[in-house]
């Protein structure tokens, strides 16, 4: 931590007192399961809590990550020398329609999609495949099996911590959100807090087929273990998993990393493994297909805390 940093995390803890904990691990909250901890750690937020949040950004600077399911995200060993916050149960509800559905930031993907499918809506099976949280989906325009969030995003609720005194909170179409392949205009500094989604609806009987069906896949082409899925975007008109495999690099492994036998687009790491590991490990793909392909592969993932880092980590 720079002096700049331990600077920052001690004016924030001056604002933020008891509600927020120091040093606490982020590996357990990661699909990774490995990394450092949070020099603060904000747990549970609620409404009041993100608003002293806000205080604290705007009393410090400090650095903040908001951590839903960490399905897509790699924290390094040392930590993240900033503000860790998780959003509690009043984000975790689900409030369905006759054409649609709200949810909370912190409601998990998976569930809503199972939910939704039961209840006979239509257009978001595929986010049973993504171990994410409904938050973190619409900050990364997630998707799968033909779709993505922004195919049925209506809009989206954002608290701003970066907002002055009395404001945070505003209503976004999905239309404004910049949502493209694997990204959108979400800040830093914006925690997506609820999100609407249009559904289409149909039979249950379907719907449920389909969830089926994309576990089903899922099992039969996605590696188990410590992983957080795919770790590059696909390059346009070709697969990212395909040239890792043509490079040889199948299996590969660096320290306690490997890349996925089973799919190559996968980093897996063992158990007590190092967060440094995958990202070397991460660099190592990138360089090795754009010596040979000449193509510069873009990280799905998303790597904070690193002092040396691809241009698409935090």
């Amino acid at each position: 931590m720079t002096g700049d940093e331990a600077e920052a995390v001690a004016a924030a803890a001056a604002v933020l007192g008891d509600r927020a904990r120091r040093d606490v691990p982020l590996g357990p909250l990661t699909t990774y399961g490995v990394g450092g901890p949070a020099a603060r750690f904000l747990e549970g937020a609620d409404p009041d809590a993100l608003a002293l949040a806000r205080r604290a950004v705007a009393a410090s600077g400090i650095g903040v990550l908001v951590v839903g399911r960490g399905s897509n995200l790699l924290v390094a060993d040392a930590g993240f020398p900033g503000l860790v916050i998780t959003l509690g149960e009043f984000f975790a509800q689900i409030d369905p329609g006759d054409a649609g559905v709200g949810a909370g930031g912190a409601v998990s993907l998976p569930v809503l999609a199972r939910q939704t499918a039961a209840l006979g809506l239509r257009g978001l099976e595929w986010g049973v495949g993504v171990p994410g949280s409904v938050g973190g989906a619409v900050r990364m325009n997630a998707g799968g099996h033909g779709s993505d969030v922004a195919a049925t995003l209506t809009r989206a609720w954002l608290f701003d911590l970066a907002a002055g005194p009395g404001d945070g909170g505003c209503e976004v179409p999905a239309a404004d959100l910049a949502l493209g392949y694997r990204r959108s205009g979400v800040g830093p500094l914006q925690v997506v807090v609820a999100a609407e989604f249009a559904l289409t609806p149909g039979e249950r009987v379907e719907a449920e087929a389909e969830i089926a069906a994309v576990v089903r896949w899922r099992r039969e082409h996605q590696p188990g273990g410590s992983n957080a899925g795919s770790v590059f975007a696909n390059p346009p008109g070709d697969s990212a998993g395909r040239l890792i495999d043509a490079a040889g690099l199948r299996g590969h492994r660096w320290g306690s990393a490997f890349v996925s036998p089973k799919h190559a687009n996968f980093v897996q790491v063992d158990h007590g493994g190092s967060a440094d590991d995958v990202a070397a490990l991460i660099d190592e793909v990138r360089t090795v297909v754009a010596e040979r392909f000449g193509v510069v592969l873009e990280l799905e993932n998303r790597l904070v805390g690193f002092s040396s880092t691809p241009s698409s980590r935090g």
